[in-house]
This record gives structure tokens, sequence and C-alpha cells, in this order.
């Protein structure tokens, strides 16, 4: 196995994606660092011809996109135990890494996330418009990963993998605002997962502030 040099982040540095990478990294053990780099910055627009973040810099690389850098770093430091080996099991993870990134992850921020942000940050008034326009919607998407977990222990079947990373860095924030919190009570088993997947030691070292003090 390579040895394991520091991953350097490029991004913001509270943020779910960067989040996800920096689990990733605990998982397998590399250290990490991260630089603030606004989205739009003249830096960020050399690493990332869309303009997003995170990026990464490891072993020369220069790695955009998080399911690349993800699965770079789980094979290339972690033996890919994250990945699983049989096709089926791997087409599970594949497919609830996109039905976060596509479907959870646009919805919860754009519902929930963004406007109390907004509020908390820059003291506009809360969209409780738009927030409550959103609710059903993220009730739906909340109820499909909690039927999920319902009839197995992890999103990919008997195995921790990247899913859950994606998946549970996703809807933590979720449970976090007041909304959040109430529909996700409403759903002892999803409560349940994120419950006992927070207590593992790469999410614990990835948490932040806001988590720390409540």
């Amino acid at each position: 196995m390579a040895s394991r040099p520091t991953l350097h982040i490029h991004g913001t540095v509270i943020s779910t994606y960067t989040r996800i990478v920096q689990t990733v990294a605990e998982e397998a053990r590399v250290a990490w660092s991260v630089t603030a780099t606004p989205a739009q910055s003249e830096e960020n627009k050399r690493r990332h011809p869309f303009q997003k973040v995170p990026t990464v810099a490891i072993d020369g690389l220069n790695l955009f996109e998080s399911v690349a850098i993800t699965q770079y770093i789980d094979n290339a430091y972690n033996a890919g135990v994250l990945q699983p080996d049989d096709p089926k099991i791997r087409a599970e993870m594949d497919r609830w890494i996109a039905i976060a990134n596509n479907y959870l992850f646009p919805t919860f921020e754009h519902g929930l996330l963004l406007p109390h942000l907004a509020h908390q940050y820059l003291k506009t008034p809360l969209r409780s418009d738009i927030i409550e326009a959103a609710i059903p919607d993220i009730a739906h998407h909340l109820g499909v990963i909690c039927d999920r977990i319902e009839q197995t222990p992890y999103f990919s079947g008997s195995e921790f993998t990247l899913a859950d990373i994606f998946i549970y860095c996703i809807t933590r924030p979720v449970q976090m605002t007041p909304e959040g919190d109430n529909l996700i009570g409403q759903l002892l088993p999803l409560w349940h997962w994120l419950n006992k997947i927070g207590k593992r030691d790469s999410l614990i070292a990835t948490r932040w502030p806001a988590e720390i003090e409540a």
C-alpha cells in the first residue's frame, strides 16, 4: 500500500462535500488540510473547469468531483474497502450515491439548508415560504432512504460503504434544522441509523462546530 501524504482540500471549509472527502480520508487514515477557496475564484477556475468545490491535490494529481476523489482515496490508501467487489452490491452502492447527489442534495440544499444559512449568517428574513413549499419533497426523499434502511443495515447491504458516507453527510445537516429534525424524528429507522453512523470515528473527527456545540 502506498505511503500516505497529506490530502490538500480546496473549497468551502463548512461544506457537505468537503466533509464527505474528509470522512473518506479519515477512514483511510490520510491526513488532510482545507484551504478556503471560493468556487468563483481565479484559483478554482484553474482547478475545476465548471468552477465547483471541493477539489483536492494529492500524489501530484488535481482531482475534482467528489465521487472520483473518494474512490481514489479509498483505492489508493484504503485497499478499496469502502467499495464492494461483488458487482451487484457495487451497483447498489453506485445507485445510492447517485440518488444522494442527484435527488437528496439539491432538494435538501435549496429547499431547507440555504434558507436557514442565509437567515443565520446573512441575517436575512427566514424564507419560510421556500421551506414550506419544499417540505413535501423533503419528506418524500427522507421516506425513500428510511424505507431502504429498514430493509438492510447499510445502503449497499450488510457492509458500510461510500454510499453511507454520502447519504449521512447529506442528511445530517437536515437533521440539524427544526423542520428536518421533526421529519426525521418521525422516521425512527432513519433516526437510529443516523445516530449509529454518526458514532464512527471518521464522522466524529469531521463534525462541524455546530454539531460539537449541540
